[in-house]
């Protein structure tokens, strides 16, 4: 009966395991099928504070894309998003890397600007705002290094 009951609790661990798997290639396509339609532009950052590629792209909290690549160039981080099919941003906007939380993940928030012209497919957002380094404003604080 023990060997029975042992054999149950590896049997359920191994069904949840291959649950959980089939749960996540489920989502990696789901990512996938996220950018399809819509389009793309681009961003520089003089430092991406560890945003990733696949993290939202939000107006006033509301996803409206995801990041498809972080590239150096320049010296830069050049950083491509992937705009929702429909979705326009003025051409005056603002985008902000920003983080959910204190230690939570990190995503970009665009700021609409009041422009009447909008950013194109393959175009740019030109202002742009790194995150915070907390690391280095503390060395500043602390050392009394102000610029």
């Amino acid at each position: 009966m023990k060997k029975f009951r042992i054999e149950f609790i590896v049997g359920l661990f191994l069904v949840l395991g291959i649950l959980a798997l089939v749960y996540l290639s489920v989502n990696l396509t789901r990512f996938e099928m996220k950018t399809k339609g819509g389009y793309e532009i681009k961003a520089f950052f003089e430092n991406v504070g560890g945003l990733k590629v696949g993290a939202n792209v939000e107006v006033a909290g509301v996803p409206i894309g995801i990041i498809k690549d972080i590239e150096l160039e320049d010296y830069r981080a050049l950083v491509v998003l992937h705009i929702k099919k429909g979705i326009k941003i003025p051409d005056d906007s603002i985008a902000s890397i920003k983080t959910k939380g204190l230690l939570g993940e990190k995503f970009l928030e665009v700021s609409p600007g009041a422009s009447d012209d909008f950013i194109p497919a393959e175009g740019e957002i030109i202002d742009t705002q790194s995150p915070i380094d907390f690391e280095e404003a503390l060395g500043k604080f602390i050392f009394g290094k102000v610029e």
